[in-house]
């Protein structure tokens, strides 16, 4: 799709024929959609996504999540009509075309219902996240642009578990600047809190023009860190950015996909060699702790082999596709792709309990952490820092004052 997404964009570009902007509060029905189509859109007014195929994990997927917009996917062929009445059910995931005065009447009652459920979880936003039994749980959040933290009140969440970077290198690669920058707004916007800043997670099903390289299986190839130790003159640029920003706030950088610890070392030496460049340069910068993502088994199966790391951060989306060799991306598996498979939680609970042993902390950023049906599994499976999506922050607390632990 994110392939699709850019030839589309080329053609409209070389055809001058723009995409119709789509009316407030619509529905965008079809097969798929594309993030910038996604991202273009004004969803301030309402509205939502029902697409024939798609996943749960796409990117879109994550974008609708982050900003509360309904979205079903896996729908199927529909016959439906281009334009006309219709009712998005997200909760339930299912939409009605035409619907009746009756069918109407009922949706609005569960739309009540729904709605007074969201209420209910509003009175934990502003409190801190306990279970039943006193155990405090972090709850942080994960963001996608610098932008996304003006809607966050800093006091309702404990910091940010995820600031994802791929996006700033959409049409065109950054340079350390706007990086710089943008890194910068978020460290302040936090006051202290903490802050932990993903290097570029690009390639899989994230390409970057300029950046990545087509492959035959992306999800197993040349990406995230992988991709970063390729491309030196790009993975340093966003390093310097790091380093200069760290004086900004309590900023913690994590490495995606790692799989062996020479990877780690690498990149963790990158951070030395352009702290050193700094130090000569007599530009200001601080060197932040340095910990690593934990969505490859090899990390969950021997994390001693990373004892002298800052922290992990369990990515829960990537480790349950590569655990259940079950794509994100493929509707067809979704049964499979699900954090509650026992051997997914047994490889979180013992990256949990390694951490606990060691002084090392860790904590989840994957889309699990939101999910108010899975917090209970996560907490018992022994974690306590969780980062989830802004819109989820409220339900997340409510689901973890529910929990016996």
């Amino acid at each position: 799709a994110d392939l699709r997404d850019i030839r589309d964009q080329v053609l409209r570009a070389l055809s001058e024929d723009g995409e119709a902007a789509a009316p407030p509060g619509a529905i965008l029905h079809g097969e798929d959609i594309a993030p910038t189509r996604f991202l273009e859109t004004d969803w301030s007014k309402g509205g939502g996504i029902a697409l024939q195929r798609g996943s749960t994990a796409s990117h879109v997927a994550m974008l609708a999540r982050s900003l509360g917009v309904p979205m079903v996917v896996g729908l199927g062929a529909l016959a439906a009509p281009r334009t006309g009445d219709a009712l998005l059910d997200a909760e339930h995931g299912a939409i009605i075309f035409s619907p009746s005065p009756a069918e109407v009447e009922t949706f609005r009652q569960s739309a009540s219902s729904f709605a007074d459920r969201q209420g209910a979880a509003r009175t934990f936003l502003t409190e801190p996240a306990v279970t039943k039994a006193g155990t405090a749980v972090r709850v942080q959040v994960n963001i996608a642009y610098p932008s996304d933290v003006e809607g966050i009140d800093i006091e309702t969440c404990d910091g940010v578990g995820l600031m994802r970077t791929e996006f700033l290198f959409g049409k065109t690669l950054p340079d350390e600047e706007t990086q710089y920058h943008a890194y910068r707004k978020v460290l302040e916007w936090a006051g202290g809190k903490p802050v932990t800043i993903r290097t570029v997670d690009a390639g899989g099903d994230k390409p970057v023009p300029g950046f990545t390289v087509e492959e035959t299986n992306p999800f197993l190839g040349l990406r995230g860190i992988r991709l970063s130790l390729k491309r030196l003159d790009i993975f340093r640029v966003q390093i310097r950015a790091l380093l200069r920003a760290a004086i900004h706030g309590n900023l913690r950088v994590m490495f995606p996909m790692i799989a062996t610890p020479d990877e780690y070392s690498q990149a963790a030496a990158l951070f030395a060699q352009e702290q050193a460049a700094l130090v000569a340069q007599g530009v200001a910068h601080k060197l932040p702790p340095l910990g690593i993502m934990v969505e490859v088994p090899s990390v969950a199966l021997a994390p001693e082999d990373f004892a002298d790391i800052a922290f992990f951060s369990i990515g829960s989306n990537d480790l349950t596709q590569y655990v259940m060799a079950a794509a994100r991306d493929n509707a067809a598996v979704a049964h499979l792709n699900s954090v509650r498979q026992p051997a997914v939680l047994r490889l979180i609970a013992a990256v949990a309990a390694f951490g606990l042993e060691k002084g090392i902390p860790v904590s989840l950023c994957g889309d699990a952490g939101g999910d108010p049906a899975t917090i209970p599994a996560l907490l018992e499976a022994g974690l306590r820092d969780l980062s989830v999506a802004p819109a989820q922050l409220a339900t997340a607390k409510a689901a973890i004052a529910g929990v016996a632990v």
